[in-house]
C-alpha cells in the first residue's frame, strides 16, 4: 500500500483519437530511497522533494533498493522480515513480497529484467527471483555475510561482496549454473559494489581498507586500488565510466575517484553518515542518504557540489534512481442525451471515467476533452475524486444528426504522471 496523493498516477492506453508523438508524456526520473526506519521515499528529481512514500506491512525495515532497467519494477529488501517487496513504479504500489533467505541486503537486476538476485546476509546464501512468476527458483550458497551484488552486462556473472573483518573476496555466479565459479581477493570487508556501463570493470568499496577495488571482468583479476576516506560504504559510476562518488560514512563525505587513473581526487562533504549514492541516468545529479541525518544530499556533478538536501525517512540506506514511464491509464466513456432545438442541438451528460489500469484506482484532476467521431469539438470537463469528468454541450446544427448518433469520443492527453488514453461514448436521442 502507499499514502496516495490526491491525484494518482496512471497512463498510456490508446484508440479513437490518437495523440501525436511529439507529444506523447516523458515520464519522470524517480528516486527511491529505502528507509530502515521504514517505508521507501519516492524523490521526483525534477523538484528535489519527496512526492510520496510507498509503505509495506510486512516490509518495515528496509535495507537496500535497486529498480529494474525499464524503470516499471521497484525492488527493495527487508532485512527483519526476510522478503523482497516489489513495487510497480509508474503508479509506486505494492505488488507482492516475497520471501527470500535470512536478513537479505543487496539486491540486483539481470540486464533484460528476467532474474533478481538477493543477498541473504544471514545464511550466506543468494536468491534468485523469477520477475516472471515472483518466486525464488535457486538458492545460490556463497558465504559468509553476502552483502553488496551486481550483474555484469551480458548478464553471465554475479559478483558478491562479502562484509567479513579482514581479507576478503568477491564472488563470481555463473548464471547459466547457478554457482559460484570463482573468488577474487580484494581489500577488507567489502561493502558495495557497481558495474561499468561497458561491462568490462566491476568496482567495490572494501570498508575496511578506505579504498575500491577495480576488477577486470574478462580476467577476474583486481587491476587497481584507489584510496578514499574513512570506512566508505557505497559507490555509484558516471555512465561515461570517468568518475565514481564514494561514500566516505566515517568521514560525512563523498570521494570522487578518477577511474582511469585509479585515485582521488576531491573530497565532498555531505550530510551526517552517509550511505548510498546513486546517479541519474544522464550523470548531472547524484543522491547520497544521510543516515544519521535523515536526509538525502544532491550533488551537481559537473561542478561537485552540493546543491540541496532532501529530508526522507529515518535512516535512509539505500538508494536508487531511474526513469520512470508514465502509468498506463484507462478511460470508460458512459452515454449521452441528444436533445433537437430550434437552431441546433444539445447533448447532455457527456461523461467519462479515468483509472489507473494497474490498480483500478481513480485519477482526479484532469482534463478530458470531448468530440464527434469526426472531431467536431463538443466541450472539456476536469475529472472529479472518483475520476469522472462530465459536461453538456451546445452543437451547431451543421454538424448534422447523423454525426451526433453515432456517439462521441473522449480523450485525455496525458502528462509526465498518466499516459494518455481514448474511448468512445454513445449518443441517444431524448
Amino acid at each position: 500500500m502507499r499514502l496516495r496523493p490526491l491525484v494518482m498516477a496512471s497512463a498510456v492506453t490508446a484508440a479513437l483519437v490518437v495523440t501525436p508523438a511529439s507529444a506523447a508524456p516523458a515520464g519522470r526520473v524517480l528516486g527511491y530511497v529505502a528507509n530502515n526506519g521504514g517505508g521507501v521515499s519516492v524523490i521526483d528529481t525534477a523538484t528535489n522533494a519527496v512526492s510520496e512514500t510507498i509503505s509495506d506491512g510486512d516490509g518495515s525495515t528496509p535495507y537496500m533498493a535497486a529498480v529494474a532497467f525499464d524503470g516499471t519494477r521497484g525492488y527493495v529488501t527487508n532485512t527483519v522480515q526476510n522478503t523482497l517487496t516489489i513495487i510497480d513504479t509508474p503508479t509506486n504500489t505494492v505488488d507482492k513480497s516475497v520471501p527470500v533467505g535470512s536478513h537479505p541486503a543487496g539486491v540486483a537486476v539481470a540486464p533484460g529484467g528476467g532474474f533478481v538476485y538477493v543477498t541473504n546476509y544471514g545464511d550466506g546464501t543468494v536468491s534468485v527471483v523469477d520477475t516472471a512468476t515472483l518466486t525464488v527458483t535457486a538458492t545460490i550458497n556463497v558465504g559468509s555475510n553476502p552483502d553488496g551484488i551486481v550483474v555484469t552486462k551480458d548478464g553471465k556473472g554475479v559478483y558478491v561482496t562479502h562484509d567479513v573483518v579482514g581479507p576478503s573476496t568477491v564472488s563470481v555466479i555463473d548464471t547459466t549454473a547457478n554457482a559460484v565459479v570463482a573468488d577474487i581477493p580484494v581489500g577488507s570487508t567489502s561493502t558495495a559494489i557497481a558495474a561499468s556501463a561497458d561491462g568490462t570493470r566491476i568496482y567495490v568499496v572494501n570498508k575496511g581498507s578506505d579504498n575500491i577495488s577495480a576488477i577486470d571482468v574478462a580476467t577476474r583479476a583486481v587491476v587497481g586500488t584507489a584510496a578514499v576516506g574513512f570506512t566508505p560504504h557505497g559507490i555509484a559510476l558516471l555512465p561515461n565510466g570517468t568518475r565514481a562518488y564514494v561514500t566516505n560514512s566515517e568521514f560525512d563525505s563523498v570521494s570522487v575517484v578518477d577511474l582511469a587513473a585509479m585515485v582521488e581526487t576531491q573530497k565532498i562533504f555531505v550530510g551526517d553518515r552517509p550511505i548510498g549514492v546513486a546517479l541519474t541516468p544522464d550523470g548531472a545529479s547524484a543522491y547520497v542518504t544521510n543516515f544519521n541525518s535523515n536526509t538525502v544530499s544532491v550533488i551537481d556533478t559537473a561542478s561537485n557540489t552540493v546543491t540541496g538536501s532532501i529530508a526522507v525517512g529515518q535512516r535512509p540506506v539505500g538508494i536508487a534512481v531511474n526513469f520512470v514511464p508514465p502509468a498506463a491509464s484507462k478511460l470508460v466513456a458512459g452515454s449521452a442525451q441528444l436533445q433537437v432545438r430550434l437552431l441546433g442541438f444539445t447533448v447532455r451528460s457527456l461523461d467519462a471515467t479515468l483509472t489507473e489500469k494497474h490498480t483500478g484506482a481513480p485519477v482526479a484532476g484532469q482534463q478530458i476533452v470531448f468530440r464527434t467521431v469526426k472531431g467536431n469539438p463538443l466541450c472539456t470537463a476536469t475529472t472529479n475524486s472518483y475520476g469522472k469528468a462530465t459536461c453538456d454541450a451546445n452543437v451547431s446544427l451543421l454538424v448534422g444528426l447523423s454525426t451526433l448518433l453515432q456517439g462521441y469520443t473522449a480523450s485525455y492527453a496525458g502528462n509526465n504522471e498518466h499516459g494518455g488514453a481514448s474511448a468512445h461514448g454513445i449518443i441517444t436521442l431524448l
